[in-house]
Parts: structure tokens; sequence; C-alpha cells
């Protein structure tokens, strides 16, 4: 079944429907909002509510305007942004350092476990929007115009707002030389997504 073939069905009810847009979509909602908000906790929260979210109001799709798999996300997206804009999240420069500090010992000197972990806590240090903006082009593999629209913001926007995130990236991990090539990678796939 096609998505508007399966939204028409939860409009009408079919339990059956929904377990399947469910089971389509979940892994991708959940590793979003995990990016976002950064625990597993409030990521099953928030993915609870964007597919309750679903269920309440399938009618309000509009399969012309953006694709499911678009719609879903910018719920989750707005989902995340009031929640960070509830609990607030905000960590100094200091304790970013003192964390890095703590993850280079615990990971044998920088190896590759510990240089991912390295990149995912200075990820989860970006703003909301850079963070937004990053990990839908770069990990969710949105284009840039479905991400803008899942963020409400254009394009421009959105390319700023990547551009933004990976100075503030650079500069989190400038210290580490093995890094280098991680924020080379990070800007020469970026050159690949579509405007």
């Amino acid at each position: 079944m096609t998505d508007e073939e399966l939204m028409a069905a939860v409009c009408k009810g079919d339990q059956s429907a929904y377990q399947t847009i469910v089971k389509q979509h979940l892994t991708s909602i959940s590793h979003y909002a995990y990016r976002i908000l950064g625990n597993q906790k409030d990521t099953e929260d928030i993915s609870q509510e964007v597919f309750l979210r679903l269920w309440i109001n399938a009618a309000k799709w509009k399969s012309e305007q953006a694709k499911l798999s678009t719609w879903l996300h910018r719920i989750a997206h707005n989902l995340c942004v009031d929640y960070l804009r509830k609990h607030g999240r905000v960590q100094t420069r200091d304790n970013f350092e003192d964390e890095i500090g703590q993850i280079e010992s615990n990971n044998n000197n920088g190896d590759k476990n510990g240089k991912l972990q390295l990149l995912k806590q200075a990820i989860g240090k970006l703003p909301e929007n850079q963070r937004s903006a990053l990990t839908l082009c770069h990990y969710q593999g949105f284009s840039n115009r479905e991400a803008a629209v899942i963020m409400n913001i254009s394009v421009k926007a959105l390319e700023s707002a990547i551009a933004r995130a990976k100075r503030n990236l650079k500069n989190q991990l400038s210290g580490f030389d093995e890094f280098t090539d991680n924020t080379k990678m990070i800007n020469d796939s970026d050159q690949q997504q579509e405007p």
C-alpha cells in the first residue's frame, strides 16, 4: 500500500494500517529524536507522542505538500524543540572539555569508539537548530529542501545552520588531530546534498 492509501485507512480507524506506518517509520523517528535529545527515555516519549499525533491528526496530512516521512519528522522536530525549551539543556565549554578528557581516558587513548563518542558529544553540544539541520541532512538523509520544510525555515537558513554547525564542530574538536579528517568528511558530504 502507498502512504496515501495507508493514511486514508488510518483516517477510517484501521489499526492495521496504523501499525504498518509505525513499523515503517519508528526507527527513523527514534533515531532523529535520540540525536536531538541524547537520551533513551525522552526519545521513547517523543516517538510515542509522534505516533499518537499521527493517529489523532491523520486527516491533516496533505500528500501534495509533504511526504509522510517529512510530515512525521516535522512533528518529531517540533516536539523535540518544545521539550528542549521546556527542560533546557545548556553545557558550558568547561564541562564539555571535562567530558572529552573522561571519554578519552576510558576509550584507550582515542580509539575509533572514543572518536565516535567525542563526535557525538560535540554534536550534542550544538544549539538545537544546528543539531537538527545537521542530523536531518547528514544522518537522516533528507535533502536540504525537505529538511527546511521539517524545520519550517528557508533552504538558505538551513544551509546557514549547517555551515555554523560545521564551524562549531571544527572549533570544539580542533584540539584533536584525529578529527581533521572527520570534519572534512562532513564538509565533503554536504557538497553532495542537493540544495
